[in-house]
């Protein structure tokens, strides 16, 4: 049975139970800051279980998409670690219990298959219950299984919980017999590999905090109703009903990991015994090339793109561990362009938009393997030296400077630096390792809040938090205000009062003043306190609740208590303002084109212009990006709304409102929408309506990093302006050429063009003639011992390929006698020196790397034949002729 079919079943039989079918949920848990990933059938119901909302529906059924990481390196080793699986569930949220779930699951287990059912023999099927739980006890022997085949366990295995505080409660789980050739006899707790586990019925109705380990924790209460959690991994059930013997083995899994064999010579399970615990280590690395392909392919699917931090860094450890491991089978080349394929086909008759989508999941896969191959390259030398380097000093474990290195400096990821070291028999200083990386994060930590803050202690700023509490924020609704001066700050501490001249930092109890953050520049203006002036040109929130004012005093003094007035500069407020609002229309616009997984990646809104970054595999051809700017400025021209309001966090997600991915919001949420064109989380400033933007013109698009592109643009005047400036220099073009200024363009192209032709033939001539001289260079060559050598300055700009098929054609003309040949050359203000030795001068000792490298002192190098150096000031070309020349004399 194809785990699809097997898929299907479920759902139709919970649904004929009067369950609500609920599609599955985007892997990562945006939702929950204690999750990364949804990592259970349960996690998306969470709410209903606490009573937090109230479910639609008293029933439900779903195949929800998991990934779990903890046991990552148990991948291929066991026949129970997967890093993505599917958990086919039921649920009950106040409505059966015990007394539902029990034969609900028994019934869809044993249905013969040609009813529905998954046709298992009821003969060999096992249950474990909590260890006090008889309820659960009678109901299984009402079903039909004896007493000898259930099982008593305590809380490691039958108390269940996400691993962190929420929902919980007691289980009972459902085990098949495989066979006495998978293990011994004596049921789940003598071998959970011959009685594999596939079915757990959670029965939730406590409330736990405190959560330690699965066996220690504090039940906080009962929960508002007592509910049924249940969870039947498919791959598990998957395994059992298609006759294998792991979870590798199924037919979305086995495709991938037999491809891999197929590319690496490698036959699976030819060295290994039934139990995945007796695989060889082949076969291991196998299962984790297809388990890890799926998963890449599951989580790019959902959204999630390669990174160093989060979400992003979890997918790039499972691509590279997935590249590692077939380059230790002993291919070294790029294997997801032939494994990732299979794996789509493998996913799609559950996912079919893993089709659909395959060109933009493949883009960042082949790009993270080939970044990764080029790491790979240059890491394992460095490497492999390090760990020689420990071994001949009589070390047992690589140093963390060493570790840190490679990953500070060469991107080599710490956890593949513990395998190969482990792997050599070495262990790893992780505590220097973790030392070192914690001083850099609070390093760059520091760097960035002094850029914020001007280096000001944050206990001053603290203090002042502690003592008036937060400041009020009124730049919404006005542009200034009277506002009394709370506290002022400089250097390392609170100031009484500021004169003329003097750098200060003002905190006062409201102001109109909007702080950076969100992307969004600070106000600029000046703040009147008595006779006083300040001139305002930053304002920033070091600590969250409290806005300071970065300021110079023009005139007077100011004093801390003293009431003033907060007036920004209106005219950058709305340049600012226009460019947020055409950051959300370029936002959505780009969404519309490229899809949903284009998120925002970063943001800049300063007057007159934008920066706005996205997530996106590859470039944004130029026909696209002209249909985007093209849809933003027909927003302009209806003239839409611009409207802010506040709501919860629930309500805004309803209506579609867009949020930065991963950030955390509070209960209250403030939505920005323009029209109904553009609706997203945001506390920055906006212009009132679109058609106030004038004119937006995009600029350029570029890449900042993997699967990370930048747009810029011009708001308003600026973007007039700038076009003003194109318009006068295409007609200036069309002028000088004579043509109307559409012809502009491939006039242009044909100048560049009848250029880069002449430059060819420039270069063809200007080799010929230097060759030319290669006869003449070779006839006045000097005796120097019996070796001919020759020592000559090539014409200034010469370039470097010109200056080594020079050198060479002169060796070439000193046949049958020692020779060395040595030119100079000058460009950009520097000297460069190249050496050729043909074979007899080598048979007398002379290397042209050893001859380069004592002219430049240890710098260049090459071969024995022929090798090269420079980076020295142009005016000492001469001078590395002479050192040639030396050491040509003294050798010979």
């Amino acid at each position: 049975m194809r785990t699809a079919e097997i898929k299907r079943r479920f759902l139709a039989h919970f649904e004929a139970a009067d369950h609500t079918v609920v599609p599955s949920a985007p892997l990562p848990a945006i939702e929950d800051p204690n999750l990364l990933f949804i990592n259970a059938g349960m996690v998306q119901f969470v709410p209903y279980f606490l009573g937090q909302r109230t479910p639609p529906f008293p029933r439900a059924v779903s195949v929800q998409k998991c990934i779990r990481t903890p046991d990552i390196d148990e991948v291929g080793k066991t026949s129970r670690h997967g890093t993505f699986f599917q958990m086919n569930g039921n649920f009950s949220f106040g409505d059966y219990f015990k007394a539902g779930a029990i034969p609900l699951a028994w019934e869809l287990s044993t249905k013969p298959v040609s009813e529905g059912g998954f046709g298992l023999d009821p003969e060999r099927i096992w249950a474990t219950v909590y260890l006090d739980d008889d309820e659960a006890i009678e109901i299984w022997k009402k079903t039909g299984l004896p007493a000898e085949r259930i099982v008593r366990r305590g809380k490691k295995d039958n108390f269940w919980s996400m691993g962190i505080p929420g929902p919980a409660g007691p289980c009972s789980e459902l085990y098949y017999d495989r066979g006495p050739s998978y293990g011994p006899e004596g049921g789940p707790e003598v071998d959970e590999d011959r009685y594999l586990e596939f079915w757990n019925l959670v029965f939730m109705q406590y409330e736990i905090t405190d959560v330690t380990s699965k066996e220690d924790f504090t039940i906080v209460g009962d929960l508002p109703k007592q509910n049924i959690d249940t969870g039947m991994g498919l791959e598990r059930i998957a395994s059992i009903l298609q006759g294998v013997d792991n979870l590798y083995e199924i037919d979305e899994v086995r495709p991938i990991l037999t491809r891999a064999a197929e590319m690496t010579g490698k036959r699976y399970g030819a060295h290994s015994g039934q139990v995945a615990s007796e695989s060889h280590p082949d076969d291991v690395r196998l299962r984790v090339i297809a388990d890890h392909v799926r998963t890449a392919l599951m989580l790019i699917g959902d959204g999630v793109t390669p990174s160093n931090e989060g979400r992003g860094y979890v997918l790039r450890r499972i691509v590279r561990r997935a590249i590692r491991s077939i380059r230790l089978l002993g291919w070294q080349e790029p294997a997801l362009p032939h494994l990732l394929p299979i794996a789509r086909d493998c996913m799609s008759p559950s996912y079919p938009e893993l089709a659909d989508d395959f060109e933009r999941i493949s883009s960042y896969a082949y790009a993270e393997e080939d970044a990764f191959l080029q790491t790979l390259r240059a890491g394992t030398t460095i490497l492999d030296t390090a760990i020689a380097e420990t071994r001949r000093s009589g070390g047992k474990a690589l140093a963390g400077d060493k570790a840190f290195k490679l990953h500070d400096t060469y991107g080599f990821p710490i956890d593949l630096t513990l395998e190969i070291a482990a792997e050599q028999g070495l262990d790893v200083d992780t505590e220097g390792f973790r030392r070192l990386m914690a001083q850099q994060r609070l390093q760059a930590k520091a760097d960035a809040q002094a850029r914020k803050t001007g280096h000001a202690d944050l206990s001053a700023y603290r203090t002042v938090l502690d003592e008036y509490g937060p400041v009020t924020f009124t730049g919404y609704q006005e542009i200034s205000r009277e506002s009394t001066v709370r506290a002022l700050v400089g250097g390392t501490g609170g100031l009484p009062a500021v004169g003329e001249g003097d750098e200060v930092e003002l905190i006062l109890d409201a102001t109109p003043f909007y702080a950076e953050g969100g992307g969004q520049q600070p106000d600029y203006g000046v703040i009147t306190v008595g006779g006083g002036q300040v001139e305002v040109f930053d304002v920033q929130q070091p600590v969250p609740g409290l806005i300071v004012h970065r300021g110079r005093v023009l005139r007077g003094e100011v004093r801390a208590g003293e009431t003033g007035y907060a007036e920004i500069d209106v005219t950058r407020r709305r340049a600012i303002s226009r460019a947020h609002t055409a950051t959300h229309l370029v936002h959505t616009a780009i969404r519309n084109f490229l899809g949903e997984t284009a998120t925002q990646a970063g943001s800049l809104n300063a007057p007159g212009r934008l920066r706005f970054d996205f997530n996106t595999p590859g470039a944004v051809p130029a026909s696209v990006l002209a249909e985007v700017e093209g849809q933003v400025n027909e927003v302009l021209m209806t003239d839409l709304e611009v409207r802010a309001f506040i709501t919860s966090q629930e309500e805004a997600r309803r209506i579609g409102a867009m949020a930065l991915f991963g950030e955390k919001y509070g209960d209250e949420v403030r939505v920005v929408e323009v029209g109904d064109y553009a609706r997203e989380l945001c506390g920055g400033t906006h212009a009132p309506r679109s058609g106030q933007l004038g004119l937006v013109k995009i600029l350029h698009e570029a890449s900042i990093g993997s699967g990370v592109r930048r747009v810029e643009a011009l708001v308003g005047m600026d973007a007039f302006h700038h076009l003003a400036k194109e318009h006068l220099l295409v007609s200036r073009l069309a002028e000088l050429y004579k043509v109307p200024n559409e012809q502009v363009a491939d006039r242009v192209e044909q100048t560049v063009s009848a250029l880069r032709d002449a430059e060819k033939e420039l270069e063809k001539l200007r080799a010929q003639l230097l060759l030319g001289n290669a006869g003449g260079l070779a006839a006045a060559a000097r005796d120097l011992n019996g070796v001919a050598y020759v020592g000559a300055e090539a014409p200034e700009g010469t370039s470097a390929n010109d200056v080594r098929t020079l050198a060479q054609e002169v060796r070439g003309k000193l046949a049958g006698r020692p020779a060395v040949v040595a030119v100079a050359s000058r460009a950009n203000g520097k000297a460069s020196l190249v050496v050729a030795v043909n074979p007899a001068a080598k048979d007398r000792g002379l290397g042209a790397g050893d001859l380069v490298k004592g002219a430049l002192q240890g710098r260049g190098g090459g071969s024995a034949d022929l090798a090269q150096g420079g980076g020295v000031p142009a005016d000492q070309a001469p001078a590395l002729l002479a050192a040639v020349e030396r050491l040509v004399t003294g050798a010979s």
